[in-house]
C-alpha cells in the first residue's frame, strides 16, 4: 500500500474517505487502488456511529472499488448490505 503521511492525508478531501464521523474524523481513505483494497479489508474493524453511516461507507467503498476495477468478493462484508 502506498504510504499516506499526515501531510498527504490532510490534503485529501472529505469525499475521499469512506467514512467521516460526527467529529470530522476521517476513516478509510479510498483515493487510490491500494487504499480501497485496505478499506475493504478493514471495513469490519471500523467503529461506525450508526447502521446508516456503515451502509453509506459500504456503498462508497463498493463504488471506489468499481472505479479502480477491484473485484469485491461475494463473501466480503463490503459486498452485502448490513443486516
Amino acid at each position: 500500500m502506498a504510504t499516506l503521511d499526515a501531510d498527504d492525508r490532510a490534503k485529501l478531501r472529505k469525499s475521499q474517505f469512506a467514512y467521516v464521523d460526527r467529529k470530522g474524523g476521517e476513516h478509510l481513505p479510498i483515493h487510490d487502488e491500494s487504499h480501497v483494497r485496505n478499506a475493504i479489508a478493514r471495513f469490519n474493524q471500523t467503529d461506525f456511529q450508526s447502521k446508516t453511516a456503515k451502509e453509506q461507507a459500504r456503498r462508497k467503498i463498493k463504488a471506489a472499488a468499481k472505479r479502480f476495477g477491484i473485484d469485491v468478493g461475494a463473501d466480503s462484508n463490503v459486498a452485502k448490505p448490513a443486516s
